[in-house]
């Protein structure tokens, strides 16, 4: 029996998202029978509208150098699709013939793959669904972690450990937000800036935790009176114990976007508003504030090669998988000693529509710190070749007790 297969990409770009499509579209031309490889351009939107590619007739050279490349190269899309939506998906598949589907992304995207896959069963067409994960939050239940995760980690990581070095040699207070409305898995990477007994960050606050804004504010107090300094690191989806964003707190309101979550990424408001209450409530005069943003999601030359590796390998299993004949699945990530993986085949409904957060293990009982379990998680997923930093180790010189104002 003949073939046709269809990849598209969803939600959020990474640094590795290529690598998996491409795994898909060369692990295709391993099997004869599989007759087209077609991508979607901008994810499910792109069937929809029926705007498809040719992938067979890249070259392995082109493809290659595009799995290399950050960000999706087929275009992705951020569209929530309901049932009617994913109903005009499975019209179009049927149209061309396409009788296997792989969607690349995250908890919206397997819950997209899902859906398709039930409308096909209704209807009687043996459709092949499989979702391949991707996501920085690293947030899909029942993986030990997901591609994209660790290369979007060692740049979390390198620029922390860049700040921490200029606020060495000009000392005050540094706040910046990192991406994860729920997880809080991208800020505790922030730990891994660490070398010398005072380097930053000094606090990091994730979401999995209530925020306090008087605890914060005294534990950058003290931090700071204690070493002269202090760094911290902020999930974006900090709130209060109620529950409520802490941005939207301390503005009194927030931007929605098209699916009714305050807007958390994209602007600076956050580090803003909480540097703001560091300057007028603890005094300090030099506070400064970034929100990274985009820069940790396709950040060129900033990758790790397990992150590499493991995206390409998701994305030739799915093909495996589904031209054995597994059935729908979520192809997961599982962790096998240290340090190891296998790539099991997991149920849609075991991921679809969930999300997982830092398990207590991985976060100090204060709340504003990771524990020594959450480094021996990270170490291995950023790689061993992380960017060494160094201090000068040369001896003060005595002083000379000459007088200020004396001209002899």
């Amino acid at each position: 029996m003949s073939h046709k297969i269809l990849v598209a990409q969803g939600g959020g770009p990474t640094a590795v998202i290529n690598q998996s499509m491409v795994g898909v579209a060369l692990e295709a031309r391993r099997f004869p029978n599989i007759s087209r490889v077609y991508g979607a351009l901008h994810g499910v939107r792109g069937i929809v509208d029926d705007n498809l590619v040719d992938l067979g007739q890249e070259t392995v050279v082109n493809l290659e150098a595009v799995a290399a490349t950050p960000a999706a190269a087929l275009g992705s899309t951020r569209d929530k699709p309901d049932l009617k939506y994913c109903q005009e998906i499975f019209k179009v598949l049927k149209a061309h013939a396409i009788d296997t589907f792989f969607y690349i992304g995250g908890n919206d995207s397997s819950d997209t793959v899902r859906i398709v896959a039930d409308e096909a069963k209704k209807a009687g067409n043996p459709l092949r669904a499989v979702h391949i994960p991707k996501t920085i939050d690293n947030d899909l239940v029942g993986f030990d972690h997901t591609p994209g995760y660790p290369s979007a980690a060692r740049f979390v990581a390198q620029a922390f450990a860049g700040a921490n070095l200029d606020n060495l040699a000009l000392k005050g207070v540094y706040c910046a937000v990192v991406m994860g409305r729920h997880a809080g898995f991208l800020t505790a990477a922030s730990a891994l800036a660490r070398k010398f007994p005072d380097d930053g960050p000094h606090l990091i606050y994730l979401p999995e935790r209530t925020f306090v804004i008087d605890k914060f504010l005294t534990d950058v107090k003290e931090t700071f009176e204690r070493i002269g300094r202090c760094i911290i690191a902020v999930s974006e989806g900090i709130h209060d114990e109620k529950g409520e964003a802490i941005v939207t707190r301390l503005m009194g309101h927030a931007e929605k976007d098209a699916h009714g979550n305050v807007q958390l990424s994209g602007t600076g408001a956050l580090a803003d508003l909480l540097c703001e209450e560091v300057k007028t409530k603890i005094g300090i005069k030099r506070v400064r504030g970034d929100t990274f943003g985009y820069l940790q999601r396709s950040f060129v030359g900033c990758v790790s090669r397990v992150d590499q590796r493991e995206a390409r390998e998701v994305g030739e299993k799915a093909v495996q998988y589904a031209m054995g004949g597994h059935g729908n699945g979520s192809v997961a990530i599982r962790r096998i000693g240290d340090y190891a993986v296998d790539y099991p085949l997991i149920p849609l409904e075991a991921v679809a529509g969930k999300t997982r957060v830092m398990e207590d293990e991985f976060i100090v009982p204060a709340g504003n710190d990771v524990t020594p379990a959450f480094y021996n998680y990270l170490r291995p997923l950023v790689g061993a070749d992380m960017p060494e930093v160094a201090r000068l180790r040369a001896a003060k010189v005595e002083k000379a007790n000459v007088l200020v104002g004396d001209s002899t």
